[in-house]
């Protein structure tokens, strides 16, 4: 991150949404919000991880609370090999990293 001349620090915000001294994402309606992650879910890196990610928020992503878009949101910013090894069963989920929502990801894929 680096410090603006005239202003505040920028760079990721808490949220995954970047920031220029405020959080982009509580300006956002929940349908918004919704489009959003869903696009990001779809555009990751590796296209492997893309199907992951795109296909559970498919499905359930007009079902999820606000809170549960938060926890989406922090997944997303895992790095994308991690997603891939731990839903193929490549590495085991760091106990640090297994949150009910990654946990309903696996399911999702038959992982768990």
């Amino acid at each position: 991150m680096r410090p603006l001349s005239d202003g505040p620090w920028i760079g990721p915000a808490a949220n995954g949404y970047w920031r220029t001294g405020q959080t982009l994402a509580a300006n956002l309606d929940i349908d918004t919000r919704r489009r959003r992650l869903r696009f990001r879910a779809w555009h990751r890196g590796i296209r492997e991880t893309d199907l992951i990610m795109g296909r559970f928020a498919d499905a359930y992503i007009e079902t999820f609370t606000v809170e549960e878009m938060a926890d989406f949101e922090r997944l997303l910013e895992i790095p994308d090999r991690d997603i891939l090894d731990w839903v193929t069963g490549a590495s085991p989920v760091p106990k640090d990293a297994m949150t009910p929502m990654l946990g309903r990801i696996l399911a999702f894929h038959g992982t768990r």
